[in-house]
């Protein structure tokens, strides 16, 4: 077994056709112009502005994500408070099930996932597990599920063709089991930090291994400078939360690029070569 370190006579063409058409989609995240939101709940240093984003895009989505209200505490998937809590200044307000499955990289993946599905952008979803097999949610929607053998798995019909927020939280459970962050740094591609971009990925893959995604950048109005802001789940299970800065209290929750080689964090340090993108 390999570990995180996860018939229909209708011709496929117009399975997912019927889906995309007719299936009336739950969106998993709905953002309203009073939704306490990242960028209008987590202030800038002085001199600094977010990024503008175009509406609808894949940066302005990390921008509007909800945040529970000032002050709450981070939850494991098991209900239980987290007692360390010096590392966030706010806590997303999304759900992670209540299984200990969405740690640091599968909430990497969940956030990217989540986008496209609410978009209706099916077949922009994939990863792979940690034995290299690509896993497209176009084939979950047509109703085929994954057979585990040890190390070998392979493609099955188990029901007929769906697309429900169940089916699709279904999908993420197997993603999360069977793929982490070795295999995540297989698939991404490597980005200067100077070139960062939101939705970007820190990651060191390995047993143990972690990753953080860049959900906000601010610049600078006059020298261009850019500031990032993070967020992480962890082990346990558990809520995405925004980083604090435990090296600059004054930047904090936000980094500063600027002649940074290493990103040191409360619970992890990267290199800035560990920064990656999502290429595909």
């Amino acid at each position: 077994m390999f570990f995180l370190a996860g018939c229909k006579s209708d011709s496929n063409h117009n399975i997912e056709k019927r889906l995309l058409d007719e299936q009336n989609i739950k969106p998993i995240l709905s953002i309203t112009n009073t939704s306490e939101r990242i960028i209008g709940s987590l202030p800038t240093p002085e001199g600094y502005e977010p990024i503008s984003t175009e509406q609808g895009s894949y940066a302005y989505y990390f921008q509007n994500l909800p945040l529970k209200p000032k002050g709450s505490q981070i939850k494991y998937f098991d209900g239980r408070v987290k007692s360390y809590f010096m590392d966030y200044t706010a806590v997303l307000d999304l759900p992670i099930g209540d299984k200990d499955l969405h740690q640091c990289a599968d909430a990497v993946m969940r956030l990217r996932a989540d986008y496209f599905w609410n978009n209706k952008q099916f077949d922009k979803i994939h990863f792979n597990f940690t034995n290299g097999m690509r896993v497209e949610y176009t084939n979950w929607m047509k109703g085929q599920r994954i057979k585990v053998n040890g190390n070998n798995t392979s493609w099955y019909q188990k029901k007929i063709a769906s697309n429900t927020e169940k089916d699709y939280w279904e999908y993420l459970e197997q993603i999360w089991m069977y793929a982490g962050t070795l295999s995540l740094s297989k698939e991404l591609s490597a980005r200067n930090i100077e070139d960062v971009e939101i939705g970007d990925v820190f990651i060191q893959g390995g047993t143990p291994g972690h990753a953080i995604t860049v959900i906000n950048i601010a610049e600078h109005n006059s020298n261009g400078n850019r500031l990032i802001l993070l967020a992480q789940s962890y082990m346990p299970a558990q809520e995405i939360h925004i980083l604090t800065n435990p090296n600059d209290t004054h930047l904090s929750p936000w980094y500063s690029i600027k002649d940074l080689d290493q990103l040191s964090t409360p619970e992890w340090t990267f290199s800035t070569d560990d920064l990656m993108y999502f290429k595909n």
